[in-house]
């Protein structure tokens, strides 16, 4: 698969590293669709593509509905007739309480948002990948996923159940002509994190591009024998 000309659902697109991994599959060709609740911020982030064919922005989408979903896949193949790859970027960060003293609300929130979100991202784009015989799911975890830390262990459990879930449905569609592999960032080095850690080096973070392309590769037939992998992105940290 070369990713010209593919079809691309990239969810979280106006995200630091969705806009980044966004406009790199456009420079290569690529047709994609823009996944964002708001399309204020879909038209600021992307204000050249409104009107374009290659393009949707597809707003108003939330992911933790599977019927919102459903419509969104309707309305890709309406316009682009399949669905080649698709990049989940959605993603979300709480922690700094021991467990006794967190909220079960952020275990929640954590799952809905890194978990389930990307169950439901999968289920709804492997109809029509299996009906073609091919196509390539990419998600994104952490490096928290690896390991637990304190005061992290909701975050840490939400993005380590996506690496079970990376590796169990590679293991289901590898002979169908699916890929399904994982990004496990570091610390991204974006305004936010910056704000966040002022005192950190913030040379050692990774950069949103860095990941990008490695999203690119995942997609490209490159990575065309790569099945269930979770590779670690992490910078020089």
């Amino acid at each position: 698969m070369h990713t010209s000309d593919s079809v691309i659902i990239i969810t979280g697109a106006t995200g630091n590293l969705g806009t980044v991994t966004a406009r790199a599959f456009q420079a290569t060709g690529a047709r994609t669709v823009l996944v964002d609740r708001s399309l204020e911020r879909l038209r600021q982030a992307f204000v050249e593509l409104a009107d374009s064919p290659d393009h949707f922005l597809a707003a108003g989408v939330d992911l933790s509905e599977v019927a919102s979903l459903s419509k969104l896949v309707v309305e890709v193949l309406s316009r682009f007739g399949r669905i080649d790859v698709l990049v989940h970027t959605v993603g979300a960060w709480r922690g700094g309480k021991p467990l006794h003293e967190t909220d079960l609300a952020d275990w929640d929130f954590l799952f809905n948002v890194n978990l389930r979100t990307t169950v439901h991202c999968c289920r709804a784009v492997l109809p029509q990948m299996l009906k073609q015989g091919r196509g390539k799911i990419i998600t994104v975890a952490s490096r928290d996923a690896l390991a637990g830390s304190a005061g992290y262990a909701a975050y840490s459990a939400s993005k380590s159940a996506v690496l079970r879930l990376n590796e169990a449905l590679a293991d289901e569609v590898k002979t169908l002509g699916v890929n399904v592999n994982c990004i496990m960032p570091g610390t991204i080095d974006t305004a936010q994190n910056r704000a966040a850690s002022p005192g950190a080096d913030f040379s050692q973070w990774v950069q949103p591009s860095a990941i990008a392309d490695v999203i690119l590769f995942f997609a490209s037939d490159a990575a065309r024998a790569i099945n269930g992998a979770a590779l670690p992105v992490f910078g020089k940290g």
